[in-house]
């Protein structure tokens, strides 16, 4: 129990520096390429970043948990088979999602009227292997409770390909997209290289084929594998039906307003890590009470958080804008206006999500997810199509808004959650925020 506890404890911590980390590099490259692209480039780069990722979170999905899950519990002799068997399950999973993106790279160069998508798309096989080394090695990593190399070598390859952009702006360098694959084919390749001497002592390979520990790694991980690809998918759909139904360009101003959004979605990512092991432990310990109390709690925290920040914007779009991605983006001023306001539901989900993986219930959070995502579709491919950018919006938020309901239901029935909960604890953080952490700092002022 105090190993479980020690793991949890600094698992919560490098994600929360991992997230930041991620904000950092992940935002400061949007910053910089915003103004460094026109809006016609900008927008297929935020396709093909789309596309791509989706690949890389279905290998995440399916393998990391149940990896790290397996080899942290087992004995020392099975670890070998263990890893062994994860490298082919990759492996397999690589070549099938390689195959896959040769096979659209040439529909998506035609779709998107782009004839550079399809060497990018072919060129980015050797990333996504690279990538693959590189994550392999970091959840073996993870497993054994190291997470220094996981921090090191993740800094390496965003911090690498945030440097060229950086460099390329500051000295006015042209940039190409294939470029940019490039740069993080380098990136990415120095991080795996890195990595490999944090985790050598620790990969001890079996060179035989273990049947039985592949069908255990893909039988936990393959609701996890759902959710994941349904969450990119919902994540990345709207971008996908802008740039073939509209163009490009929509889709890099709907791009703009989602990395608004997701400047709002770093505590609740940070609070998740820390709700998850709670809630697992106090739900077995405790039962209901402690699962419903979790919830409305770290919904209400988070809520007291966002709210000023959602006044803020929804006040001042323009001038966000601005600040975000510039003049050239000033179209996006609607879409941030009515985007923020769906952060006021986005803990609700997020911790609906975390409280039943938590309990047990995954492949109830997959059916959700992916209802959701099937109704996003459906929605925005009618409503795109008579309202233009703004009909993604609407039916994005007409899905989020049935979807919210249906969770809320679930909840009320496993947990007898309140929905109106959360509002009574974010009207008290406040004044137990300045009783607990101001006043005792204001006290140490001299004078």
């Amino acid at each position: 129990m105090k190993d479980n506890k020690h793991y949890w404890l600094k698992s919560g911590s490098y994600s929360l520096i991992l997230n930041i980390q991620q904000l950092l590099f992940g935002f400061g490259g949007f910053y910089l390429l915003v103004r460094i692209l026109d809006k016609h480039s900008f927008g297929i780069w935020v396709l093909f970043v789309a596309t791509t990722t989706i690949f890389e979170m279905s290998r995440g999905g399916l393998i990391q948990y149940a990896l790290i899950k397996f080899l942290s519990e087992s004995a020392e002799v099975e670890k070998p088979r263990i890893i062994s068997a994860s490298f082919v399950l990759s492996g397999i999973l690589m070549a099938v999602c390689i195959v896959v993106n040769i096979s659209l790279a040439g529909f998506l160069s035609r779709l998107w009227h782009y004839p550079e998508l399809l060497p990018m798309f072919l060129i980015f096989n050797g990333v996504y292997i690279l990538q693959g080394i590189l994550s392999q090695f970091q959840w073996i990593e993870q497993s054994y409770f190291r997470f220094g190399g996981i921090l090191v070598t993740t800094m390496i390859r965003q911090g690498g390909f945030f440097f060229y952009i950086l460099v390329c702006f500051i000295f006015n360098l042209p940039v190409s997209l294939l470029s940019l694959i490039y740069a993080q084919a380098i990136s990415t390749g120095l991080a795996a290289l890195l990595s490999w001497f944090y985790v050598r002592n620790y990969l001890v390979i079996s060179y035989h084929l273990h049947i039985d520990w592949i069908k255990k790694l893909f039988n936990y991980g393959k609701f996890v594998f759902g959710t994941y690809i349904s969450g990119m998918l919902s994540a990345t759909i709207n971008q996908m039906m802008l740039g073939t139904m509209i163009s490009p360009d929509a889709a890099g101003s709907y791009n703009v307003a989602i990395r608004v959004f997701n400047l709002t979605d770093l505590p609740t990512n940070a609070l998740g890590t820390i709700v998850f092991p709670q809630s697992a432990k106090r739900f077995a310990e405790q039962g209901k009470d402690a699962g419903k109390y979790l919830y409305e709690k770290s919904v209400g925290t988070i809520l007291a958080v966002l709210v000023p920040l959602v006044i803020f914007v929804f006040c001042f779009p323009s001038f966000v804008v601005r600040v975000v991605a510039g003049h050239n983006y000033m179209d996006s001023v609607p879409l941030v206006q009515v985007v923020i306001l769906t952060c006021l539901l986005n803990p609700y989900d997020k911790f609906f999500g975390v409280i039943m993986d938590s309990i047990g219930k995954a492949r109830l959070n997959f059916i959700i997810i992916f209802g959701f995502t099937v109704s996003t579709l459906v929605f925005n491919y009618f409503l795109i199509g008579r309202y233009g950018i703004m009909g993604c919006i609407y039916g994005t938020l007409a899905a989020d808004l049935i979807i919210f309901v249906i969770r809320q239901f679930i909840l009320y029935k496993l947990l007898h959650v309140n929905m109106l909960s959360p509002f009574i604890y974010a009207c008290r953080f406040y004044p137990e925020f300045l009783r607990n952490y101001v006043k005792p700092l204001l006290g140490k002022i001299p004078g």
